[in-house]
């Protein structure tokens, strides 16, 4: 009888990505995956650490699969357990904390674990945790390993793949932690990765989104050197792809040639995530951010123009130190000046070992609170502008593989990446459709089958 493995994952899209190469790993080994909410004889929680909150959800990720699959192997990877792994370690119910180093050997890890059976000591507390010996840590220093090729789970019913093709990162942006827990910028050869997504198409995927921490910077430390221009001309080949989506892309990376690529092809999805974090110069260089605002701006506007209706997010940081109420207000600015149509924004908090962690000029948390809620207000108004001007038109869809818990409607997500809900049967679940935009709410898109 098959081992069973269950996965909770918190954070960056990565993450996910991560998680599905794991869980793809772990099959080969014998596991058949299930889903959280069911009996497992494992459970992996792969941890985020890129804000204060994000630990703490990991922290109740973690108490939750301890208390829900008591009599399993709980095992802990990710960024935070790249970054703390002793706080990992010490909380109840961890049998293995894996580094997100050694990600690479959780498989062989989980198995060893399992195969050596119960943890010494362990026992079920009154709270519904387990508490015995210390968890077992695996977590060696980052390097710049070459990744391994990603193999496909052996269910994939979801709609939508997602591909690793990168990850780490070359910049040392004062208040990112992520280089310290996933390295410096590596890639994966061009060949592999065409190989994976024609599988992938194979599989009956009709997009598929690249992913990487740093994802600009892919090919540069392959050898021959490549570009993510150069890949993306070779994906948009493969027969069967109807959408290729980009995950973030720095200002910087957009050469004339990825330019071209992304404005000139069908296949590139018109939707990109351009980070920009701040609208000050001032603040964006004691971000240490690789751009300033007039390069953002000359990017954004030459992309609106030669892509209408693109679909354009970013991210932004509220109450970075130092930021006065003239730099807030630059943000803001700027932010209703270009054509968002969404925002991802994050109230600022120090990371440990950053840079910023020793800035001064911190903000009150009060102040910080107000400054996200603005850019949230101004963000769901940008969304809910850019959704109406869809109201009328038709457009194709990908059809999700989960219908909208609230009234049981069909999800499409059209290539500007806005959800559609509409009425349809099941059979329409992972193929593209045609939907008229009949009406936009404050939280959602409705629309007709065409």
């Amino acid at each position: 009888m098959s081992r069973t493995v269950a996965f909770a994952t918190l954070g960056c899209r990565l993450n996910q990505v991560d998680s599905q190469e794991l869980q793809a790993a772990l099959e080969r080994r014998g596991f058949r995956a299930v889903p959280f909410e069911s009996p497992a004889d494992v459970v992996v929680v792969n941890t985020c650490t890129v804000t204060a909150r994000a630990e703490v959800s990991d922290r109740q990720a973690i108490t939750r699969a301890a208390r829900r699959h008591p009599g399993a192997r709980v095992v802990v990877t990710g960024c935070w357990a790249q970054a703390d792994p002793g706080a990992v370690a010490r909380l109840p119910g961890v049998d293995l904390v894996v580094g997100n180093a050694d990600k690479p050997r959780l498989p062989d890890l989980v198995v060893r674990l399992v195969e050596g059976g119960g943890r010494a000591g362990s026992r079920v507390a009154a709270n519904g945790t387990r508490a015995g010996a210390p968890a077992r840590m695996e977590v060696s220093p980052v390097t710049a390993a070459a990744l391994a090729p990603p193999a496909l789970p052996a269910t994939t019913s979801r709609a939508r793949a997602f591909v690793k093709v990168q990850d780490g990162c070359q910049h040392r942006c004062a208040f990112c932690i992520v280089p310290l827990v996933r390295g410096g910028s590596r890639s994966r050869p061009p060949a592999v990765i065409v190989d994976h997504v024609r599988r992938l198409l194979e599989a009956g995927h009709r997009e598929v989104t690249l992913t990487g921490v740093d994802l600009g910077h892919y090919g540069a430390d392959l050898t021959p050197r490549t570009t993510l221009a150069s890949l993306l001309r070779e994906l948009t080949g493969l027969p069967g792809l109807r959408w290729i989506r980009l995950s973030s892309i720095l200002p910087a990376y957009f050469t004339p040639d990825l330019l071209e690529v992304v404005t000139g092809s069908p296949v590139v999805a018109p939707h990109l995530h351009v980070p920009l974090q701040s609208g000050s110069d001032r603040i964006l260089r004691r971000m240490r951010r690789p751009y300033t605002v007039a390069m953002y701006r000359r990017l954004v506007e030459r992309l609106a123009a030669a892509r209408p209706g693109l679909g354009l997010g970013t991210d932004l940081i509220a109450g970075f130190p130092g930021e006065t109420e003239a730099d807030f207000e630059a943000t803001l600015a700027l932010v209703q000046a270009l054509p968002f149509t969404y925002l991802h924004v994050f109230g600022y908090s120090d990371r440990p070992g950053t840079e910023a962690a020793a800035l001064p000029g911190r903000l009150p948390p009060r102040v910080i609170a107000e400054r996200n809620r603005r850019l949230r207000a101004l963000g769901e108004a940008k969304s809910l502008a850019f959704r109406q001007s869809l109201a009328g038109s038709v457009q194709e869809v990908l059809v999700l593989d989960t219908r909208d818990r609230a009234g049981g409607r069909l999800v499409g997500l059209t290539g500007q990446y806005v959800e559609v809900l509409f009425d349809g049967p099941d059979a329409l679940m992972r193929t593209i459709a045609r939907v008229r935009v009949e009406s936009v709410e404050a939280d959602r898109t409705l629309g007709a089958l065409v």
